[in-house]
């Protein structure tokens, strides 16, 4: 760009291509005069104008009340978050989570159902949803852009699951496909220990780290890893699946042992104030989670490891026997922390992904840079549509949603 707008070309992607730009400029910023959009998009003042309009009747950005000054107050214009949002969806083996967040990654609310044992592929699936359109009941101007599932099971880059130990009936089935007809909008499916590797990454501990590994600790073990800042999701989507090497016994009575306690909390409570029999059990338990951990740190050599899922309460009282194995097992010890977002991290990690691909559509492929990479592998069906190399982002007020 050249300071007066792109010329020459296919004009529809030249139109598009500008508000992509102004876009990107009014998000997450205060509101901007039309002169200083223009200064920071590289625009000419009369290509903003006709964007600013544009986008002004689609109800993507608004006119603020003016600033006091003398004389004629220029105008200022703000993007508007509430103009869309996303719906993040934790799906565990009893129960759902869910957050909905607007287009700046605000939470607006929070809520969790519970899911009956014993329930069929189909069943589940329209239980959850249910629990959704449950949930958004009653909320007025809500304007769903997409879904994000976060699942215990290896996906496929389109948003199906290959295989799930805890959810076996949903083997083989295209989630994302069927999600995608609950609201009408796009639907995305990712393995709930990546999701939490993403959440932890835009508001958790490893904000600041671009390598580490992230593990869930609770009714099961789970591990995902991100590298240079992305998602590490493998060929298959499989990377990370270190429990299922049995050797390890990251699914054995000892490790079961600690997970399903009546009350793990005072468990490791008793073992933080040095009851032998508590900390004999934890150390075990730590010991063993140690060692699925080590054979991945020695493999990519990471910042940090980040403990989450329900057990990461315990805090020091878990990261503390695990540091002293990994200290043990590993050439380059990194750094152990317990995570920042505990049992929430899927949830807000599948509201991240939910934003990732609607700052797709709204940006298109010229503004990753500047909204945030969509991680490695898709999936959903947008990710489908973009691996056929034939998406093509929606006309601000006329997306899909």
């Amino acid at each position: 760009m050249n300071g007066t707008g792109l010329s020459g070309g296919d004009p529809t992607l030249l139109r598009r291509l500008n508000v992509e730009a102004v876009l990107r400029v009014l998000r997450n910023a205060e509101p901007m005069t039309l002169t200083r959009i223009a200064r920071a998009a590289a625009l000419s003042r009369q290509t903003v104008d006709v964007v600013i309009a544009e986008l002004d009747a689609a109800g993507w950005i608004e006119e603020v009340a003016p600033e006091r000054s003398v004389g004629r107050p220029a105008r200022r214009y703000r993007f508007r978050a509430e103009a869309g949002h996303v719906l993040g969806v934790d799906v565990g083996v009893t129960g759902v989570r869910m957050q909905l967040a607007d287009l700046d990654g605000t939470v607006l609310a929070s809520g969790r159902a519970e899911l009956p044992p014993g329930m069929s592929g189909p069943g589940r699936l329209d239980r959850i949803r249910d629990a959704a359109v449950e949930f958004l009941a009653g909320r007025k101007r809500v304007r769903l852009r997409g879904v994000c599932l976060g699942v215990p099971a290896i996906v496929d880059a389109h948003g199906a699951v290959r295989l799930s130990t805890p959810i076996p009936e949903w083997n083989g089935v295209d989630v994302a496909d069927a999600a995608s007809t609950w609201f009408d909008c796009p639907a995305y499916v990712e393995n709930d220990a990546n999701l939490a590797a993403l959440a932890e990454h835009w508001r958790g501990v490893a904000r600041y780290a671009d390598d580490f590994i992230q593990l869930i600790a609770g009714k099961r073990s789970g591990a995902g890893m991100m590298l240079g800042g992305r998602l590490h999701r493998g060929r298959g989507g499989a990377a990370g699946e270190i429990g299922a090497l049995a050797v390890l016994g990251w699914e054995g009575d000892a490790v079961n042992e600690v997970r399903t306690a009546p009350d793990a909390a005072r468990l490791f409570a008793d073992a933080e104030a040095g009851e032998p029999e508590a900390v004999a059990r934890v150390d075990h338990f730590a010991r063993i989670l140690a060692q699925g951990i080590a054979a991945m740190v020695l493999t990519v050599n990471p910042d940090l490891v980040v403990i989450g899922g329900g057990l990461s309460r315990a805090g020091e009282a878990l990261a503390g026997p695990v540091r002293n194995h990994m200290e043990q097992l590993c050439l380059d010890p990194p750094q152990v922390a317990t995570s920042a977002l505990g049992v929430e991290a899927v949830t807000l990690g599948a509201v991240r992904l939910a934003l990732e691909h609607v700052n797709l559509q709204l940006f298109g492929s010229h503004g990753l840079a500047g909204a945030g990479a969509v991680p490695a592998g898709d999936g959903g069906r947008v990710g489908r549509r973009l691996n056929r190399g034939v998406f093509e982002p929606p006309v601000p007020g006329g997306g899909e949603g």
